[in-house]
């Protein structure tokens, strides 16, 4: 049977994949290629590799951009996503690693999820089969998911998840700052306060011989930091509406996921 793709449904002509990558000169040939293979674009954030990255991304057909120094994961994301909602007319925006964790045969169970056009954000879901997760990435996620889960208002198995799929729309109302890895969170708080729907799909996940970058204490402290600066600025601003009526004067000039 032929997909009919709709207006508000992501298909090949509309979706483009964004990569945040850091010395990742090994695997980000291979992604690449199959995101053009199946007929989609790919934009490349190279941060600041000190390898081949950007000159194997863009031999293998990708458009690249490049920072000087390593900004981390978060100010990547944001720049690519404010770089596609400028200069492009992409209505969906694939996120991915660019370690070889991500396949891209799960790219068309992401896309399919917002078949009917009533999806603001699919994101993946590894928690189905966790055998090969190391220990503590499996504890740190089911804590962080039950966490965001309960605050949210909507169940997400796993918040943690980098490759997700995501409406530039919907992205054009959020105000994202973080610079790290603590943007996934952001973005599922800040979406779900808006009354964004999100929905969860399975995924594959591979892990080969890299060296997890999640340290428990330093990204528990990081993720209560994240709440408490959300929610202090959540209610500041209600409270700023509730008591002179300017709330809406005062956030004006939101230019979208690159922030302040």
């Amino acid at each position: 049977m032929v997909r009919v793709q709709k207006d508000m449904e992501a298909g090949r002509k509309n979706t483009i994949a964004v990569i945040p990558s850091y010395n990742e000169e090994k695997t980000i040939g291979g992604i690449v290629r199959g995101i053009v293979k199946m007929g989609l674009s790919a934009l490349v954030i190279d941060d600041g590799s000190t390898d081949d990255t950007a000159r194997v991304a863009l031999e293998s057909g990708a458009t690249v951009k490049r920072h000087r120094t390593n900004h981390g994961k978060g100010k990547s994301v944001r720049q690519g996503v404010t770089y596609i909602m400028n200069r492009t007319g992409y209505e969906w925006i694939i996120i991915m690693d660019g370690d070889g964790q991500h396949h891209t045969r799960d790219i068309p169970a992401l896309m399919d999820a917002t078949l009917g056009g009533d999806v603001d954000i699919v994101i993946g879901n590894r928690m189905g089969s966790t055998e090969e997760m190391p220990p503590v990435r499996f504890w740190t996620n089911r804590f962080m998911s039950w966490v965001l889960s309960g605050l949210c208002g909507q169940t997400i198995p796993d918040t943690q998840c980098g490759y997700r799929l995501l409406r530039a729309g919907a992205l054009k109302k959020l105000k994202l700052i973080s610079r790290n890895y603590d943007i996934e969170s952001e973005m599922l708080l800040q979406a779900s306060e808006k009354g964004m729907k999100i929905r969860s799909v399975p995924i594959r996940t591979i892990y080969g011989e890299e060296v997890s970058t999640i340290k428990p204490v330093r990204d528990t402290l990081r993720f209560a930091r994240l709440i408490f600066r959300h929610y202090l600025a959540s209610n500041g601003l209600r409270k700023t509406k509730k008591e002179d009526g300017r709330g809406a004067a005062r956030s004006k000039g939101n230019n979208g996921p690159e922030g302040a």
